[in-house]
Parts: structure tokens; sequence; C-alpha cells
């Protein structure tokens, strides 16, 4: 099911904005977060107290408005910081390393595509390579290469080179830097989702600006999503929010092949896209859905009859429960190194939730 909502085009310009450059530029699949969570806890301590977990995952708290700070009342905003990446499984006597996902792949984008491992002497380049279509049997051609069939080679002359460069347990993404498009659009790997949690950081700075909200604010990025929902499912636990709105990406619906019957339709530029659904708490879908009516932010609606995908599903069933709600960004080509977004989208998540923080107060109830 989907509900446009008309409204003029959020505000924020179409520059990208530095911090988000330096999200996307650094490198940091699931487990292996430092890089990201060190750009983005900086950021964050321009206005709030900062601070990470064991599981590497940043947080961010703005106090709320004087007179309100003894209030037991907590907003959690979760964006996740990981991405999907390679690690290394096997270097073999000829110097090639062997590898396995970390986080879901389509292994054809990964066929001819250059990476950067993260070794202990920093960063190194290598490529991935398959048997080239030359040399492949004529019923070989029309299959599909699987993650067991490529490697990475680093260019040594044999596995005792290789062993004195990198490790087992190295970890590499797709070498590939944010590029700058028509139409305020931007295209590069990590946007799922470096984009979530740059919202959650904005999101958290708009609240500061303002004073602080009534409830406290704690904007988090999150680590290990794609694997495992570690850091949402600790985070939750130990802040024990009041309410959660967890902000992650969904597929816009504007390219080739889609089916918007199933998916609902969610174009570029149509704003943020908010879950309703089984596992998500109807009145705080109402408050996102009114809110975004009352600030004139263009918006869709996505259907979701079971668990989300996202860190939502970890989110909601903390403790004893967490009311939650789910806020996206539509994106092209997820899971690539092509992911494309259109940065109106970006900055208006950022104002809807920090909307939503500054309506919340001691009246507020999510109960059933």
């Amino acid at each position: 099911m989907s509900d446009a909502v008309s409204g003029p085009a959020a505000g924020g310009g179409t520059d990208v904005p530095q911090v988000l450059l330096d999200l996307l530029a650094a490198s940091g699949p699931s487990g292996y977060e430092a890089a990201p969570a060190a750009v983005w806890r900086d950021a964050a301590a321009a206005f709030a107290e900062v601070s990470t977990d064991v599981v590497g995952t940043p947080l961010a708290r703005v106090s709320p408005q004087h007179g309100f700070e003894k209030s037991p009342q907590r907003l959690l905003v979760v964006g996740h910081i990981d991405e999907i990446g390679l690690i290394v499984t096997h270097i073999d006597d000829e110097g090639y390393l062997w590898f396995r996902e970390v986080g879901g792949w389509d292994a054809q984008i990964l066929v001819g595509q250059r990476v950067v491992l993260d070794t202990r002497e920093g960063p190194l380049t290598g490529v991935v390579g398959k048997k080239p279509i030359h040399l492949l049997r004529e019923e070989d051609r029309k299959k599909v290469a699987e993650i067991r069939d490529l490697h990475i080679d680093i260019g040594v002359k044999d596995g005792k080179q290789a062993a004195k460069l990198v490790r087992i347990g190295d970890v590499a993404v797709i070498d590939s830097e944010p590029v700058e498009l028509p139409n305020g659009r931007l295209t590069s790997r990590a946007l799922d989702n470096r984009l979530g949690s740059f919202v959650a950081l904005e999101a958290a700075r708009l609240v500061a600006q303002a004073g602080g909200a009534r409830w406290e604010l704690v904007a988090v990025a999150a680590a290990q999503e794609e694997i495992t929902f570690g850091g949402s499912r600790t985070s939750a636990f130990a802040l024990e929010p009041s309410a959660a709105i967890v902000v992650d990406v969904t597929h816009a619906t504007d390219a080739p092949g889609i089916e918007v019957k199933e998916t609902g339709k969610h174009e570029l530029g149509s704003g943020p896209v908010l879950s309703r659904g089984s596992t998500l708490h109807p009145g705080l879908f109402e408050l996102l859905f009114q809110t975004a009516r009352d600030e004139k932010i263009p918006f869709t609606v996505e259907a979701s009859g079971r668990a989300t995908g996202t860190d939502a599903d970890a989110v909601h069933v903390s403790r004893d429960g967490v009311p939650t709600g789910l806020v996206s960004i539509p994106i092209r080509y997820m899971h690539s190194p092509v992911e494309l977004v259109q940065l109106d989208d970006v900055y208006a998540c950022a104002r809807l939730i920090a909307a939503v923080a500054l309506r919340l107060d001691s009246e507020t109830s999510f109960a059933r």
C-alpha cells in the first residue's frame, strides 16, 4: 500500500555534506565499523555527548530541554553504520585469496571489481578474478557465477608473499568513491546504510539546534545490522527507550523491472518511506504520518506483513517491548557499488524525525 502526500521538496539544498562523503569513503563491513564510527562520533561531538559500546556502536545523547532533565522518557533513533563486504578465508600457494561474503551479495556484482582490503599494514588493493569467458566450456558460459568461483588477486608472486600482506579474517569492500549526479543525486557503495546513520546524526543535530526536546534523544549508528542486528539489539537493551525510530533504506521503484503492486510506489524524490505493518507500532506510525503532513514533507507508505529486514526487528522486542517506527530512504541498486539516492529524500527524513522528536511530551503515550 502506498499513500503519496504532496508538498514542497525537502530543504537543505543538493550539496553533499562533507560528513556524509567521509562516512561513505570509510571502509566498515559488519563487525569492522571502526573507521566510519570514528567519523560519525567526531561529527556528533559538536553538539552531543558521545560514547561507543563494546560492540562498536557509537551513540550521541541530546539532553532534554531545561526542566525535563529528570524525565525517564527517551527517544532512540537508529541508523546502522555497517556495510556489506568480503572476508578472506584462505590464501593458496599461488597467492590468490579466497573469500566469503559479509552480508548479502549478488555474486555477479563482484566479477571484475577492484577491492580494498583492510590489513594490519593499511589498505591494500586487489581485484576480483574468475576464469575468462574464452576458457569456459560452452555449458559453463551459461552458468551464473558463485562466490566460491571467485578469488582476489593482489599481484603477488606466491602464497608466502601474500601471507606477509594479508591474514585470514581480513575484510574488504569494493573500491568505489561517491559520485555526484544531476538533479541532486548521489551514487556510491554503502549508501545502505551510511545514509541511515547520517539521518540519525542530522536529526539529533536539528533537535540540539532547537534547544533540545522534552524527551532525551539518543542517536545510534548501529553496528552489525547486515549480519546479526547486534548493535541495535544491545543498544535498545542498554538504553531502554520509551520509543524508537529506525532509519534504513528501501527499494526505489522507479528503476526498471520493479513491480509496484508488490512493493508499493516509492520513487526517488518522493520523500521518506513510512513503514506500516505487523511489527511496527501503529501509534508511532500515525505520529510520523501526521507530522509529515503538518510539516508538508512529501512521503510514501510501505506495508510490511512480517519482519522488516531492518534493525526494527530487533529493537521492537527488546526487554518488554519498544514502540518502534521505521522510516526508510528510497535508493536504487541496493547492495551494489552504485547505489543511488536523491539527497532531498535524505534531508526530508532528518527533518521529519526531528519534528517528531520535538512533538513528544510528558503526555505522549504509546500504550495499547
